[in-house]
């Protein structure tokens, strides 16, 4: 479920090249570890390192000390992993 502290927090999100360059580096880092399919784990592995400099992060953000990495965190512990 979305958050509402997610939408205070981020000003301009993810494009769409963004979300093809996570998953072109999570299938990489599963390949890497000898995997032949992606897990949650993986995207985990790589997020922070793709979306870092790809979410700008409103003044309230900022105005409350919420870092980026804390805006994906709050990101991933919105989507349920089955």
């Amino acid at each position: 479920r979305f958050s509402e502290e997610l939408a205070r927090w981020v000003e301009f999100g993810v494009s769409p090249r963004g979300t093809i360059s996570l998953d072109r580096c999570a299938r990489a880092y599963a390949w890497i570890k000898g995997k032949d399919f992606v897990s949650p784990q993986d995207v985990s592995a790589v997020i922070h390192d793709v979306y870092r400099h790809r979410i700008l992060l409103s003044f309230d953000a900022e105005a409350e000390g919420v870092s980026i990495n804390d805006v994906i965190d709050h990101l991933l512990s919105c989507v349920p992993v089955a």
